[in-house]
């Protein structure tokens, strides 16, 4: 693995589709290492990076030509999540993502996991506090044998797109498998997210 994380290639096409990823909103990796690939005239598929790969090039790519604007980006996404998590708190709302991970850019929405017997019950939530919003459904994966379709939400608060996705009451026991690792979603509380924004206190 260490030799590929170096290999020179593998690493411009990482680079690449972290500077898409950033700059177009692409957030589809592997749409983002294919094209990258495409515009480098690569057509190998074995010298492709891992999300892993990419991920740790997105962030080299924040560092180096957005280190003023992305922080302050970030810190505002991150409270935005904090009141959206305040708003959805009757349904054990979790933080997910790029918020939560600290990638999130200028393109990225606060997305949350929403627990509720009832599936209906967040839109209704929405409807009685008169916020429009947008139905989907989005198909995640468990385990290699296990996956299953699950309502999303989504709208916007204060110009903050917010991707709300619903699971069963007992989906708190076991996160759905991220698409850049294959290991379980990392998920924060609201009390975690402050505790992670460290000195400054959320309001």
């Amino acid at each position: 693995m260490g030799a590929r994380r170096t290999d020179p290639l593998r690493a411009r096409i990482a680079f690449e589709a972290a500077r898409l990823i950033s700059e177009s909103g692409m957030r589809d990796y592997a749409q983002a290492k294919r094209k990258a690939a495409a515009q480098l005239g690569v057509a190998t598929q074995s010298v492709l990076p891992d999300n892993a790969e990419i991920e740790d090039a997105l962030r080299e790519y924040q560092r180096l030509f957005h280190a003023g604007d992305q922080p302050r980006r970030l810190r505002a996404l991150r409270e935005a999540a904090f009141e959206a998590m305040r708003f959805f708190a009757a349904f054990e709302p979790r933080l997910v993502g790029a918020v939560l991970d600290g990638t999130a850019d200028a393109h990225s929405a606060v997305c949350l996991h929403l627990f509720s017997d009832d599936p209906d019950a967040p839109a209704r939530h929405l409807d009685e506090h008169g916020i429009d919003y947008e139905s989907a459904s989005r198909r995640l994966r468990f385990d290699k044998d296990a996956e299953a379709d699950f309502p999303v939400l989504r709208f916007a608060a204060d110009d903050v797109a917010i991707d709300a996705t619903v699971f069963p009451y007992d989906g708190l026991r076991q996160a759905p498998l991220d698409r850049i690792d294959g290991r379980p979603m990392q998920r924060a509380a609201a009390a975690a997210l402050e505790k992670l924004c460290g000195e400054s206190p959320l309001t």
